[in-house]
């Protein structure tokens, strides 16, 4: 079983889409979802406080920041803009796929844990990122 998620960014930041996934998946098995760019990333994280979303964004910006600052002036790869090298940086040091275990239909989550896009560029993106749910052995 597979599909695709389309999802629609407007900036950095980190995306929910748990309820998306969780409508999608059926029956007892492993889900594996990997982001079909390079400029984004995947992450299993908190979905109770968006402090937690806000503070990771900022954590890797602090990390990684723009092109143009002058800590970064070592980088070649520049002519598409002063955040697509480093969010190329951000999505190598963290996670393009990921998988869930899949229980009775249900994203076996912990209580405050979703799935979310993190988008590193500033401009509007429509992200793809491909599933496929392989059913439990019996």
């Amino acid at each position: 079983m597979q599909t695709r998620f389309t999802l629609a960014t407007d900036g950095p930041g980190l995306y929910e889409f748990t309820g998306q996934v969780a409508d999608w998946v059926r029956g007892t098995g492993v889900l594996t979802l990997f982001v079909q760019h390079t400029s984004s990333s995947l992450l299993i994280q908190e979905n109770a406080d968006p402090a937690v979303q806000r503070d990771l964004v900022a954590y890797f910006d602090r990390l990684v920041p723009p092109a143009d600052d002058p800590a970064m002036g070592y980088l070649t790869h520049t002519q598409e803009g002063p955040d697509d090298m480093p969010a190329h940086i951000k999505a190598a040091m963290l996670p393009v796929s990921l998988q869930v275990l899949v229980s009775g239909g249900r994203l076996a989550l912990g209580t405050w844990q979703g799935l979310y896009l993190f988008e590193h560029r500033r401009r509007p993106h429509r992200r793809q990122v491909a599933a496929m749910m392989v059913p439990a052995q019996s």
